[in-house]
């Protein structure tokens, strides 16, 4: 059960490392998941703009992206990208403390890896609904 993490482009050393690996164990025993391997890697925009057009034929800038590579039901393998400048962007336009968004965005990563979507109206209400739900979570541990 291994959760690391990473920094590609830019120098990013993530707070309560410990803290936030038993928390996202905890987030993934809560649903019946298991982590085999989850890696976090965090990037700028820049990267991860160039991951979204070259692997996903997407043309946007993003704050994550999410690869699955999960062999077994219920065991969570994957390499999950964070752009640590969306990350810092979206903390101000979303008038959240930077530390409260860089939570919702680990959370989102394995929550896909759970299973869930945001492409509908209905998916992406559920999506924020779970992360609420981790945020608390992190807060209350």
């Amino acid at each position: 059960m291994a959760v690391l993490f990473f920094s590609e482009d830019v120098p990013f050393e993530l707070p309560e490392k410990l803290r936030r690996k038993r928390w996202l164990k905890e987030l993934a025993a809560a649903s019946g998941f298991r982590i085999k391997e989850l890696n976090y890697i965090f990037c700028s925009d820049e990267y991860l703009y160039q991951m979204n057009v070259d692997y996903l034929n997407h043309d946007t800038y993003t704050d994550i992206i999410t690869f699955d590579n999960s062999e077994k039901t219920g065991e969570l393998e994957g390499d999950i990208f964070i752009s640590v400048d969306r990350v810092r962007e979206n903390a101000i336009t979303l008038k959240v403390e930077e530390g409260t968004e860089l939570t919702r965005v680990l959370a989102h990563g394995l929550l896909h890896l759970m299973g869930y979507k945001d492409k509908s109206k209905e998916e992406a209400s559920l999506m924020r609904s779970k992360e609420e739900e981790a945020i608390e979570l992190y807060r209350i541990n």
